[in-house]
Parts: structure tokens; C-alpha cells; sequence
């Protein structure tokens, strides 16, 4: 019975946040990128906000930064699936850039009530701008990135993004050690989403 009720707000949210006009970037997108996966995983991915290829597709991270993504969950044996990946703004800001703060704050109450009917274990911020925004402000990605904190009864950590790692592969040997950090604490404190 309880997941009939977890379910039925789960749709009730996504239906009011597909329907959002709380910022302009309502007025440019071409549909609203809500979120995917598995909402009653414990783990949840959060970005900064869609690129064209989402906007098209309304799924966060599709594009060459989500194959990447996928790569390096597959590394440490997570199925994209079984873990629920959602943005801080659920509609592209024009040319990729990142989202204002005005946006930012007119959005994240959609993805805090995604929060609240998910409770997830672990949260990871994928990039910077996820990280000041979730963690603290003045979040060092290049000095903190894989560092575990816990904040508000969740673990949380922040990788590189994708998108980064695209233009700067150096990193990538950083980002596969943050994944098997995440792998690590999905063992530790994960009892229904484990990797393989």
C-alpha cells in the first residue's frame, strides 16, 4: 500500500513540475527534464541543469556527457536504472550556460520534494555548480571533489561533471577513484541499491 501512495505523489509532483512557469527559462525550453531512474533508489545524481539534447529528449543526461556518465557508473558496476539522476534546474538555460541563481532558486524546491519521497542514502553533485548549490557555497570542486560529507541525515560527495571530464580528460583517473568511492559507500550503507 505505501508504494501505491509513494508512487501516486511521485506522478503528482512530476505533473505539477512539467507544468512549471516559475522562471523564464519556461519560455525557451522545449519540455521540462524532471529527472530518471529509480525513485525509490538511495542513491540519487544531481546536475546542474539539461543541455539541447535533454531539452529535446526530457531525460538528463543523454547526451555525450551522459554516455560518459554511464561509462563510469558501468565502471564500478551501477546501472543507471537503479539509481535515480535528477538537475538542479529541470529546464536548459540558453546555450548551456550555467543557471542563474535566480533560476536556481525558483527551481530547487521541485528537486527538494524529489528528495523528500525519495530519501536517499547517498546524494552525489555532479560538477561544481550542484555542489554550491547542495553542499555549501564555497565548494571546491579540483580540492573536495570525492571528500564524504554528511549534511542534513545524507552522505554526500560531489564528482567532476562529465561534461568537464569531456574537455579535460586528465581527470578522468580522479572520477574513476570518486566512483569507486561511491561504490564503497553504497556497500557500506546501501541495503536495496547495490552495484553488481
Amino acid at each position: 500500500m505505501q508504494t501505491e501512495t509513494h508512487n501516486r505523489n511521485w506522478e503528482t509532483l512530476k505533473a505539477e513540475c512539467l507544468a512549471c512557469t516559475r522562471c523564464a527559462l519556461s519560455e525557451t525550453r522545449t519540455q521540462v527534464v524532471f529527472g530518471v531512474g529509480n525513485p525509490e533508489s538511495e542513491v540519487l545524481l544531481i546536475g546542474e541543469g539539461p543541455g539541447q539534447e535533454e531539452d529535446i529528449r526530457g531525460e538528463p543526461f543523454v547526451g555525450r556527457a551522459g554516455q560518459l556518465l554511464d561509462v563510469m557508473l558501468a565502471s564500478v558496476g551501477i546501472k543507471r536504472e537503479n539509481i535515480y539522476i535528477a538537475n538542479i534546474v529541470k529546464c536548459r538555460p540558453p546555450n548551456n550556460r550555467d543557471p542563474l541563481n535566480i533560476e536556481q532558486d525558483a527551481c530547487i524546491g521541485w528537486l527538494r520534494e524529489q528528495t523528500k519521497l525519495m530519501r536517499p542514502k547517498i546524494i552525489v553533485c555532479l560538477g561544481r555548480v550542484a555542489a554550491m548549490k547542495i553542499i555549501k557555497p564555497d565548494y571546491k570542486i579540483t580540492s573536495e571533489h570525492g571528500q564524504w560529507i554528511e549534511k542534513s541525515g545524507f552522505w554526500m560527495t560531489a564528482f567532476y561533471h562529465p561534461a568537464f571530464l569531456l574537455r579535460d580528460p586528465r581527470h578522468k583517473p580522479d572520477t574513476f577513484s570518486d566512483m569507486k568511492s561511491l561504490e564503497s559507500k553504497m556497500r557500506e550503507i546501501c541495503t536495496k541499491t547495490l552495484p553488481d
